[in-house]
């Protein structure tokens, strides 16, 4: 999984590398310069994920639409 592309990377791939990356981190036997590049890593994952979940977010509001329901929330006037 590590030589794939993240942006190739389904939302579990993904997800499953950014646990590996954490692990490491949190375990502290990687050296400084190979902590950057997980960071580096992790952070890009982290983005690659945010980014899958909105696509799904958007894909059901606009399912929820189509079928005339409610999309999203507003707060009511006077609360």
């Amino acid at each position: 999984m590590a030589d794939k592309p993240i942006a190739e990377m389904s939302f579990e791939e993904a997800m499953a590398s950014l646990e590996q990356v954490v692990g490491q981190l949190e375990r502290g036997d990687v050296a400084l310069e190979a902590s950057i590049a997980l960071y580096e890593r992790g952070a890009a994952l982290k983005a690659h994920c945010a980014e899958k979940l909105k696509a799904a977010e958007a894909k059901v509001e606009m399912i929820r639409a189509q079928e005339g329901r409610a999309v999203g929330t507003a707060p009511a006037d006077g609360f």
